[in-house]
């Protein structure tokens, strides 16, 4: 039987340019998803900042239709309110009506 020897010098020599060319693929990976989270979190900022203006854009006319209607504005919040107790009331009980 004639048998292919492996040197082991090469074979070292081989592995190390093999490994380094996957540590330079995962290097570049890791770099690129680096950039791509820092991008995804300025992303995510600005539309913090965008819905933070609209809620506060919202909620002071909220205050001035208040201010100028307390009496609608009462007669919507008690509205409000019985209707989330109603619900309230009905996921408490199960959603199921009591048998007599």
């Amino acid at each position: 039987m004639n048998k292919k020897q492996i040197h082991p010098v090469k074979s070292a020599k081989s592995g190390a340019k093999q490994l380094n060319r996957v540590k330079k693929v995962v290097k570049k990976n890791v770099e690129k998803a680096q950039a791509s989270g820092a991008e995804l979190q300025k992303m995510a900022l600005k539309e913090y900042d965008k819905i933070k203006k609209q809620m506060d854009a919202t909620s002071k006319k909220v205050e001035v239709y208040v201010k100028k209607n307390p009496a609608k504005a009462a007669a919507i919040s008690a509205g409000i309110g019985m209707a989330l107790g109603a619900v309230a009331g009905i996921l408490a009980a199960g959603g199921e009506k009591k048998k007599k």
